[in-house]
């Protein structure tokens, strides 16, 4: 077991007792991507981990879009959440003490990093954005980075004439509400084509080795051989997992451990809430993540 979790697990009980932290309980924000009840249910192993840990109640919330992630980040009714690079911006641009990064997945090589993965049916005939003109684009949600701002900023660079804007090169820009609203949509032929999030790492049949396509496999939503890649993003920082900057340091300090030793301790809940295989979390810091930082603003202003 890894020796910073081990620490923290030790001091539980007296830690439940007294309350030596200084909190009554603690909020841990799931980030949209499937639906709300699979969601919990994959970090259900984390929260009783957490309770272990800090000796307080620890409840999940699954809010419906990004922004309700972001909003209770901000607002401090949520202490902790796995963000992705582009809400970690936002919240950063609204409100630069309000979370702080702590961890990122690792992905099996070693990397933390993964892609944007533009994807349509393999029986639509749909081989590249260039067979996407007139047709309908898929995006999960405006705060997502692989679901809305990379894609808004390099597809409109593949070629003169693709914008963002439905009517323009793609029939209609739409979007869906999440990744697994997306790729569900992409499948059953109500969208042309659409962008989620993946690792690029294993293979395509499985969805990748971790990301969206990953879960709505497990899940058994989709067989991959009835979809075709037809783009992907430049690499994209992994997002991070957010602590809430005020909390107590000693929680913090619990939380970090815990994460970090995680797939050391428990494999099998590393999986569910790393959307895959990994090797789990490592430290990372704010400076990892200030190019996505740079283009959220100029995509606001």
């Amino acid at each position: 077991m890894n020796k910073l979790l081990a620490a923290a697990l030790a001091t539980t009980a007296l830690a439940g007792a007294v309350n030596a932290e200084g909190i009554e309980g603690f909020n841990i924000g799931i980030l949209g991507g499937e639906n709300a009840q699979d969601r919990l249910a994959n970090h259900e192993c984390l929260k009783n981990y957490a309770e272990d840990a800090l000796g307080v109640p620890v409840k999940l919330f699954a809010p419906a879009d990004y922004a309700g992630v972001i909003e209770g980040l901000l607002g401090g009714t949520l202490d902790m959440a796995w963000l992705g690079a582009s809400g970690y911006a936002k919240t950063y641009l609204t409100d630069p003490d309000a979370v702080e990064p702590v961890l990122v997945k690792v992905n099996e090589d070693g990397s933390i990093g993964y892609y944007s993965i533009g994807f349509a049916r393999k029986d639509s005939g749909i081989t590249s954005l260039d067979d996407m003109k007139g047709k309908v684009f898929g995006f999960g949600d405006p705060n997502s980075t692989s679901g809305y701002l990379i894609p808004s900023i390099e597809i409109p660079q593949y070629k003169d004439g693709i914008t963002m804007e439905s009517g323009a090169y793609f029939g209609e820009v739409k979007f869906t509400g999440g990744h697994e609203q997306t790729i569900v949509a992409v499948n059953n032929g109500d969208i042309d084509a659409g962008v989620t999030w993946a690792d690029g790492q294993g293979e395509w049949e499985d969805g990748f080795n971790s990301g969206a396509l990953r879960k709505a496999v497990d899940a058994g939503l989709i067989d991959m051989n009835n979809l075709t890649e037809i783009w992907r993003s430049k690499e994209i920082p992994e997002g991070p997992v957010v602590l809430r900057k005020s909390l107590p340091a000693d929680v913090k300090a619990k939380m970090t451990a815990l994460i970090d030793g995680l797939y050391e301790t428990d494999k099998e809940c590393t999986y569910n809430i790393s959307a895959g295989e990994s090797l789990g979390f490592k430290p990372i810091t704010h400076e990892n993540y200030l190019s996505i930082i740079a283009a959220r603003k100029a995509k606001s202003n």
